[in-house]
């Protein structure tokens, strides 16, 4: 019988490692499977820029994992049963899915944090739906704007999620008033320098920056703050961070207190041995110490983990060691303006910056690196497949690492 590999999510993690599973094992005794509810890619690193009115590659995941073996099934998952080791799936090819090993990388998606009103009356640029969803609304500002009406977008969270969609829809939508809330100073986590570029780019771009205010309710046509302050809003975008789906934890599986899954050093859940995750979903602590924070290049890092391992375990070859390191953020102030902020071994950030129109340059050649590496896989890995050496776990010993 077949090895069945299910893997959740087709991400920047996701994508990697099914489609450097299939291409290093042989068909003849391993499966692979993708689970993902749409048929493209998303570049959710660039959703911004779509948002913003540009045009995003999403290329087809048949595309991408062609020549691979890998099985494509675009649907949802709603439920994981580690103890009978299958998924649940809705959509055009629902029901149950068994496995043997389970790769988690199911991602991350906006968190209200109980704010009152975000789900209802808020945007936000974690999916490409929802992405959508703003960008159309943007266009109806932007066409009214054009009219006379003044029209405000703004922006809850200065993370850099929130610094690249304000900046970026300030300057591919100069006819709308940006807005830029942050709980604390503005880019209060980079160097001194870094911080005068990104309030001098916003002072260029317009955008009317708000510090040390907190949002505690998003109405329709604004939002209000817990010391007493009224923002009008025809726009709020919710960028004030991330959570994970429940379905890790309701699934019995071991997670953290925001339902990351715990993993070892080869990213395999210390609660369950035939389960990996990667990605924002996964809780690994890096190289340094400290917990992986949740960013495109930790997806990478944490999939190539968790690639090298499951091949190490099922064909008893010697498992690749793929750093966990986090070097610094790479944010886009719109398309000609930029910084890039290295940090020390602790992620705090270094005295020096990178900042201006070579900054950008280099940010865009790393998204099209990334866009490149996930669409090809397996590009320079050898053609050889590897056959399965090690059983699927039994019941039995399902059992004892639960």
């Amino acid at each position: 019988m077949k090895h069945r590999i299910v893997v959740l999510g087709a991400g920047y993690a996701g994508a990697y490692a099914a489609g450097n599973l299939g291409r290093r094992l042989s068909p003849t005794d391993a499966e692979i499977t993708v689970v993902n509810a749409e048929p493209d890619f998303v570049q959710r690193v660039r959703l911004h820029q779509f948002v913003a009115g540009q045009e995003i590659d999403a290329p087809k995941l048949a595309d991408i994992f062609a020549g691979t073996g890998v099985r494509l099934r675009v649907g949802r998952v709603t439920a994981v049963d580690p103890a009978r080791r299958v998924v649940a799936v809705t959509g055009a090819d629902g029901g149950e899915l068994a496995y043997d090993t389970l790769v988690y990388t199911l991602g991350s998606r906006v968190a209200d944090h109980g704010v009152p009103g975000v789900a209802e009356h808020a945007f936000d640029v974690t999916g490409r739906a929802s992405a959508l969803r703003l960008r159309e609304h943007l266009d109806e500002l932007e066409h009214r704007a054009g009219r006379g009406e003044d029209r405000n977008v703004l922006v809850v969270g200065d993370g850099l999620t929130g610094i690249e969609t304000a900046t970026e829809v300030a300057e591919s939508r100069p006819g709308l008033s940006v807005t830029l809330v942050a709980r604390g100073e503005l880019g209060a986590r980079l160097s001194a320098g870094a911080r005068g570029h990104l309030r001098s780019a916003c002072d260029r771009l317009g955008i009317t920056v708000v510090e040390h205010t907190v949002v505690e309710a998003v109405e329709p046509t604004r939002v209000r703050c817990a010391d007493g302050t009224v923002l009008a809003s025809d726009a709020t975008v919710w960028t004030a961070g991330f959570a994970v789906d429940p379905i890790a934890a309701a699934g019995g599986l071991e997670v953290t207190d925001n339902g990351r899954i715990v993993v070892d050093g080869s990213m395999r859940s210390v609660s369950h041995p035939d389960v990996y995750a990667a990605g924002d979903a996964a809780y690994a602590i890096g190289d340094n110490g400290l917990p992986v924070p949740m960013s495109c290049a930790s997806a990478g890092y944490t999939g190539m983990r968790a690639t090298e391992a499951i091949l190490g375990r099922l064909t008893g070859r010697k498992i690749g060691h793929t750093s966990l390191t986090y070097l610094g953020n790479h944010i886009s102030l719109g398309r000609r303006d930029g910084i890039l902020q290295m940090v020390d071994g602790k992620g705090i950030a270094k005295p020096t910056y990178l900042g201006g129109r070579n900054a950008a340059r280099i940010k865009a050649g790393i998204l099209r690196m990334s866009l490149w590496t996930t669409s090809h896989p397996t590009f320079g890995i050898p053609k050889r497949q590897h056959r399965v050496a090690a059983p699927a776990l039994t019941s039995a010993e399902q059992a004892a690492a639960a």
